[in-house]
This record gives structure tokens, C-alpha cells and sequence, in this order.
């Protein structure tokens, strides 16, 4: 049998496909990646979408589990270029046009703004931002034995409710919207259990290591995770399409930062027909539809605290909230949808020319939506901010089946690698005691269809990496360090 000419090759180069070749060239191995585009990134890609001059985030923007990542931050991305630039506030919540509520990075300052809800909204995120060290590494990766059990006993005590159940301990409006609104990123029906869980991450997360943006762009994450690669010996190879797993080079391992759709085109003659057949049972879950504007001026929203914020909730109350999920769960697109926006040049003047500026948003919508959203995503922020529409200078979108052709990932425009309902979120793609390998002894998944699931950390890589370590080259690899 001919020798193997790499150690390790990963299919697709995302954050957590760069996590996981990061992880093995870090233990010596020759490892090359292989990206069907013409650059690395997956969803951090950057680049000119509306006029010459702007810089637009093709998917994410906002890095709270970048910043708080474990794996990433025990690398030397700054090294590589890779700069976090706060905004004055992590985010805003629109509850009607002219309030906001805002959530601060000082959890005192937030607290104080809810008012009477202040002391339990207090009680209920301070124990995770102050432990958000230990916290982190515990619910970014697979179901395992904790390093900490009293610390994610009390998490999963208050995580595995629903983000209705939550809001009802809340006596206030502002509270119960700020944490819906962030508990919406899940895109699952905000009566569901396990939905808190999402709004206690990621709001602690605000408070622990803010809601970041990288100066320059998303891009600067995946360039500073390539050019460490390089420097750790590893390859990228750019504008390489893999149709079939024979077509790569002689490996021991394969990674395949893939959700199931794309490992069963690729790899199905690799796979046992019962783990196929579980493969082929895995659900997705919404799409969104994307705008990117280059703009004129600012956002001229109608609260000045909107202004503050790095991204900005446009969803009102909390049952607004909830009745806008459901409705996209139930295959309609409400008439005022839940409005993420995003807003980067107000902290980063490198987005757009001197003067100008650029903004994204998207709404959540039906799996596959063929439909245009553009006018009721624009018309609720003319809500909020009025004159909005005299500012824009060019816009582009993307629905959600140009989502997926952007990036065959997001299958149905799910830029969550799949539902994350409770079975899902556990366990993903299937349960298995090791999530991230398949039937085949040298193929494993690192993509967000695996644990933790969804956004910017690199963690499914970080812990798929760990499993090919030990179970391919006998190696037990060092915990993560302490944070």
C-alpha cells in the first residue's frame, strides 16, 4: 500500500475546518486543506458586495464565542493580524420606535438600566460572566463529563427551560425582549426547551468578552487562522472541489467540515448504510435573507443608544418576539419580522470610505423561502429610523436558497448547520458516544452539524481534531489552558 501523503486532510476551510487542521499541525502532523473557493473563510469570508470601497461580511460580523472561544483565544491569532475591536455597547433591543434597551458590556450598568429587574437579571447571569473562563469550554463542545459539575448543574438548572419559561420570572418588559431577542439567534421556537440556554450564553458572553467585530472584517479570523497553519507547516488549497473522497490525496485521517447533505455526497461509499440512513434523518432548520447596504450616513436610528450598539435587535416585545419565531417555524414570514442589524463601520472605519458606512441585517424565514424580504426588513428599520432609506447608497441580498449557493452549508439558508432543538443540540448529527466520527475508522466531521454546534469559536474543529488524535495517531492531547 502506497505511504499516505498527508497525516490529515480536512474538506473545507471555515473557522471550524481551520480550527481542526490548526489543532493537528500544532501536534506535528502534515496536514492539508481543501476549500472549493477561491479563499478560506466558510462564513467569515469579507469582501466588496454594493459599491468599490465597502467592506461587507458575507455571513457573521458580531464574535462573542470568537472572542470567547477557548481554542481561539489560546491561539497567537494577533500575531497573524487579527485585532477585536469593541463597540461602545454589545447590543441594543428596540422595544418600539424611540426605546431601546441596551445591554452594556458592565453587568452592573445593565442590571441598573432593567430596574426592578435589575437584581434578578443580576442573580441569574453573574455567576456565568464571572466563571465564564471555566463555563466556556464545558457548553462549547460534546455531552462529557464536566470539569466543573456544580457550575453547569446550575447552567443546564436554568438553560434547559424554555425562553418563554425564562421571561416569565422577569416582571418587566425590558428584560424579558433583551433576552429573547438574544435567545431568537437559536432560530428555533422560543417555546422550546433548551432556548434559555442560548440567551444565558451568549448574554454572558456579552458581559465576559463583549460582542466583537474583527477590524477589517470577518476575514481577518480565517487569514490569521491560514497564515498560523502555514507557519505550524500545514497547506491550503484554494479553488478545489471535492466531488468524492477517492479524489484527495493518500490520508490517515479526513475531516470534513461538511453538514451531513455534503458528507453523503461525498463520502457515501465510505459510510455503513445504517449510519447513512441516520445521516439522511437529520433535520435543518430556517433560513434568513441577508441585506448588505453601503450607506451615505450613519443609521439614523431614533433612541441615540441604538447608536452604540454593534448590533442592534429590531423584534419589540418579547411576545413579539416568540409570535415572530413561530410564525417562521410555521412556514410564514410575518409582517414585522424579527430584524437583526448589524452596523461595524460606526467602530471600524476601515469597512467603508471617509464619511461612508456599511450595514447588514437579516430576518429569519421558512427553510428553502424563495420569497423577497428586502422591503419588510427595510420598512422595520425605517421604524426605528426614520429616514433610513435617504441614507442608502446600494444595497445587495441574498435569500436564503442564495444563501446556500454561497455556501452549500446552508442547506435551506440554515446558517446554523441544522436545527438546534434539544436532540439536536446535544446531539449532533446523531447520538453517538463520539459525535464527530463516522462508521468509517479514518473519516470524521468537524462541521457546525456536530457539538457545539453553530458560529464563530472553532470548537466542533478543536474537539473533532481531539477525537482524530487519539483514536488515528494514539495521542492524548493537553487540555485546553485556562482562560
Amino acid at each position: 500500500m502506497a505511504e499516505a501523503a498527508y497525516d490529515a486532510v480536512v474538506v473545507g476551510s471555515g473557522p471550524n475546518g481551520l480550527a481542526a487542521a490548526v489543532m493537528l499541525a500544532r501536534a506535528g502532523l502534515g496536514v492539508l486543506v481543501v476549500e472549493a473557493r477561491a479563499t478560506a473563510g466558510g462564513g467569515c469570508r469579507s469582501g466588496p458586495l454594493t459599491l468599490p470601497g465597502f467592506v461587507h461580511d458575507h455571513c457573521s460580523t458580531a464574535h462573542p464565542l470568537g472572542a470567547g472561544s477557548p481554542f481561539l483565544r489560546s491561539l497567537p491569532l494577533d500575531r497573524h493580524g487579527l485585532r477585536w475591536i469593541q463597540p461602545e455597547a454589545p447590543l441594543a433591543h428596540a422595544l418600539r420606535p424611540g426605546r431601546a434597551v441596551l445591554l452594556e458590556r458592565s453587568l452592573d450598568a445593565t442590571a441598573t438600566a432593567l430596574g426592578e429587574d435589575g437584581p434578578r437579571y443580576d442573580r441569574l447571569l453573574r455567576p456565568f460572566v464571572d466563571r465564564f473562563g471555566d463555563l466556556a469550554p464545558m457548553v462549547l463542545g460534546p455531552v462529557r463529563l464536566p470539569d466543573h459539575p456544580l457550575l453547569l448543574a446550575r447552567f443546564g438548572w436554568r438553560g434547559l427551560r424554555s425562553m418563554r419559561a425564562l421571561a416569565r420570572t422577569f416582571t418587566g418588559e425590558p428584560a424579558r425582549a433583551l433576552l429573547a431577542g438574544i435567545a431568537a439567534h437559536a432560530m428555533v421556537p422560543l417555546t422550546a426547551p433548551a432556548t434559555a440556554a442560548f440567551a444565558l450564553v451568549l448574554g454572558a458572553a456579552a458581559h465576559a468578552v463583549g460582542w466583537p467585530v474583527a477590524a477589517g472584517g470577518s476575514q481577518a479570523i480565517a487569514d490569521a487562522l491560514v497564515a498560523h497553519l502555514r507557519e505550524l507547516g500545514g497547506r491550503l488549497e484554494c479553488e478545489r472541489e471535492v466531488e468524492s473522497l477517492a479524489s484527495l490525496p493518500r490520508a490517515r485521517a479526513y475531516l470534513l467540515d461538511l453538514t451531513p447533505r455534503q458528507v453523503l455526497r461525498i463520502a457515501s461509499e465510505r459510510l455503513s448504510a445504517s449510519y447513512r440512513r441516520r445521516l439522511e434523518r437529520y433535520r435543518y432548520g430556517p433560513g434568513v435573507f441577508k441585506l448588505d447596504w453601503a450607506l451615505d450616513a450613519p443609521i439614523p436610528w431614533s433612541d441615540p443608544g441604538c447608536a452604540r450598539a454593534g448590533t442592534v435587535h429590531l423584534a419589540g416585545t418579547e411576545p413579539e418576539v416568540v409570535a415572530a419565531e413561530a410564525a417562521v417555524h410555521a412556514g410564514r414570514v410575518p409582517e414585522r419580522p424579527f430584524v437583526l442589524v448589524v452596523q461595524p463601520s460606526r467602530f471600524d472605519a476601515s469597512r467603508a470610505p471617509q464619511g461612508k458606512h456599511t450595514a447588514w441585517a437579516y430576518c429569519h424565514v421558512p427553510h428553502g423561502w424563495e420569497g423577497d424580504a428586502a422591503a419588510a426588513v427595510e420598512e422595520q428599520i425605517e421604524r426605528h429610523a426614520p429616514g433610513f432609506h435617504d441614507v442608502i447608497a446600494a444595497r445587495a441580498t441574498r435569500s436564503a436558497p442564495e444563501m446556500e449557493r454561497y455556501n452549500p452549508n446552508y442547506v435551506g439558508g440554515d446558517i446554523n448547520g441544522g436545527v438546534a432543538d434539544l436532540r439536536q443540540l446535544l446531539f449532533r448529527p446523531m447520538p453517538r458516544l463520539d459525535p464527530y466520527t463516522t462508521s468509517a475508522p479514518d473519516v470524521f466531521l468537524c462541521s457546525s452539524s456536530t457539538p457545539p454546534g453553530g458560529g464563530v469559536h472553532g470548537m466542533c474543529g478543536y474537539w473533532a481534531a481531539r477525537s482524530v488524535l487519539r483514536r488515528v495517531f494514539g495521542r492524548t492531547p493537553a487540555p485546553l489552558p485556562a482562560t
